[in-house]
């Protein structure tokens, strides 16, 4: 068995708020420690139930969060940015399942930091079926026939991924108070939580299916702003549909659809605010 873990750092226990997850920010180092060894939970429950690779994406930011030199000896990992499947980079046909640990709540909804990939998002669509983060991902592994086996991060997150995936396992580390305040477990307690639930996810993984997208999907992304909207439908292929700031792609498939976001969210990040 081959598992794949993406590992995003909103989710992560005990971090309320953005002092915790900008490398900038006084609480940062404190954060990517507690990240790693919840990366490492999940891990070593794997490797105890029988899986034979454990392949890491580090997906929050900069994707550099993550210490190599901490994290379990036996687990492959991918760092840094500028992946053409980001947050489920070299993610493929050949693995078990995936586990998408630290995860938050789609933007403009009710959970620690949500968001959708960058702040200036307000919704994803996939034809009629609104996503975040979670979902798109969700989707890309279903288009490689691997299921998301675990979900991990605040309560907000665990919600969405029920939603989404009949079966799928959860894990809630933190319950959030607000978008900026938390009720959190001990990270002791949280990594012990999380490697009783991978525990159960590979027992259950023959009963939980891939998510599959939409054939040629429609893709419609609402920015927040005008400027956004206009800069992301400068890329090839979209529209900026009249009198709204939703930019539309039509793509032959989800991984395509998802290629598009990303480079129509960077673009959108252009735009200036004064």
């Amino acid at each position: 068995m081959k598992l794949f873990i993406s590992v995003d750092m909103e989710g992560i226990t005990g971090l309320p708020d953005e002092s915790f997850v900008d490398s900038h920010r006084h609480n940062y180092e404190r954060a990517r420690r507690i990240m790693t060894e919840e990366a490492n939970a999940i891990a070593s429950s794997a490797f105890e139930a029988g899986v034979q690779e454990v392949l890491v994406n580090d997906s929050h930011s900069k994707m550099n969060n993550l210490l190599v030199e901490e994290m379990h000896p036996d687990v492959e990992l991918i760092t840094g940015e500028v992946k053409p499947l980001s947050m489920v980079q070299s993610l493929d046909e050949s693995y078990t399942g995936a586990v998408f640990a630290g995860y938050h709540a789609r933007a403009g909804q009710p959970g620690v930091m949500s968001h959708t990939m960058i702040f200036g998002v307000r919704n994803i669509f996939i034809n009629d079926a609104v996503i975040g983060e979670l979902g798109f991902n969700a989707y890309v592994a279903g288009h490689f026939d691997v299921p998301v086996l675990l979900v991990a991060g605040d309560d907000g997150a665990c919600r969405e991924a029920e939603a989404l995936i009949p079966g799928v396992v959860t894990a809630a580390v933190k319950q959030s108070i607000s978008r900026s305040s938390v009720r959190t477990l001990h990270p002791q307690k949280a990594q012990a939580l999380l490697k009783e639930k991978m525990a159960e996810a590979l027992e259950k993984r023959n009963e939980i299916k891939p998510l599959k997208a939409p054939d040629n999907p429609t893709m419609r992304i609402e920015f927040t702003n005008y400027g956004e909207a206009e800069w992301a439908a400068m890329m090839p292929g979209c529209v900026l549909e009249e009198g709204t700031t939703i930019v539309r792609y039509e793509a032959k498939d989800i991984v395509e659809a998802y290629r598009a976001m990303l480079v129509m969210t960077e673009l959108a990040m252009q735009t200036k605010f004064c």
